[in-house]
């Protein structure tokens, strides 16, 4: 977000470039990897990530509260979703910079590392990722997405439909041969 775009038409910047609406159309796992700071809309951004990497000398903040505006991207859902109401609002309301130890106590993030290891891990994380079948990526992370914030008798009747439709297709053969394929890497 340029901020800069503000002065010439408020909504230009934020609507009509939004980079979140970009990142959730993507139907694959998205790996955010966090290197230095991230304010703002790049804190939206990074939320609308499936997964976040961190190097350790990452820092973060909603400074919605500080420029006077709010959050436009989802950044208050997922940051409620992330790590709960009652640290999402001592974010928000504070518009303090956390760092990457807390970020990731708090579960805003899933690992922290070196910096000089950031993108190695990144690309070791979308390897085992590749590694699996593309539409179980694919169709696990609707499935994940889909679930979230439903009540749970709700969401466990979603996974039986999806298994339901998923697996029938299956054979017992391709089970076999994708198990002995796990046990030959598990070596």
């Amino acid at each position: 977000l340029d901020l800069d775009e503000w002065s010439v038409a408020p909504a230009a910047g934020a609507w009509e470039h939004d980079a979140v609406a970009a990142l959730q159309r993507f139907s694959g796992p998205v790996i955010g990897a966090i290197n230095g700071l991230a304010i703002t809309g790049g804190v939206e951004i990074a939320l609308a990530c499936d997964l976040l990497i961190a190097a350790s000398d990452a820092r973060f903040a909603d400074t919605h509260v500080k420029v006077g505006l709010l959050p436009g991207w989802g950044g208050s859902v997922r940051m409620q979703q992330r790590i709960g109401p009652h640290r999402a609002k001592e974010l928000a309301l504070t518009g303090r910079f956390f760092d990457a130890s807390e970020a990731l106590a708090w579960g805003f993030v899933n690992r922290v590392v070196a910096p000089e290891q950031l993108r190695a891990e990144a690309e070791a994380l979308a390897r085992q990722m590749l590694a699996n079948l593309p539409e179980g990526l694919v169709a696990y992370k609707k499935l994940l997405n889909d679930e979230a914030g439903l009540p749970l008798a709700e969401a466990l009747e979603l996974e039986r439909e999806r298994a339901r439709a998923a697996n029938v297709g299956v054979t017992r053969e391709e089970i076999d041969a994708r198990l002995a394929r796990l046990r030959r890497q598990a070596r």
